[in-house]
């Protein structure tokens, strides 16, 4: 099953990444309103966007001062964890 990644709209390698690895990436405000699997942000403006409320049950990754591959690779580990 392909993962469903809510990416911040200006992490545009992280989405091309993670899209390149077969996930469907959607916006972080389709999180508010259909599952996914993982929300990842940059962490820069998330009080600037109110982002810090979004209410969901996946897993939110901090995108800040990480690459594309260690973010996916944390989401892998995620996954093997469970």
């Amino acid at each position: 099953m392909n993962k469903i990644i809510a990416v911040e709209n200006n992490l545009n390698p992280v989405k091309e990444y993670l899209t390149a690895r077969g996930c469907k990436v959607v916006s972080v405000e389709s999180a508010l309103h259909s599952p996914v699997h993982a929300v990842v942000l940059s962490g820069s403006d998330e009080n600037l966007m109110g982002i810090q409320n979004i209410k969901t049950d996946a897993p939110i990754f901090n995108a800040s001062g990480q690459s594309p591959e260690e973010i996916w690779n944390q989401i892998q580990d995620l996954e093997q964890s469970t």
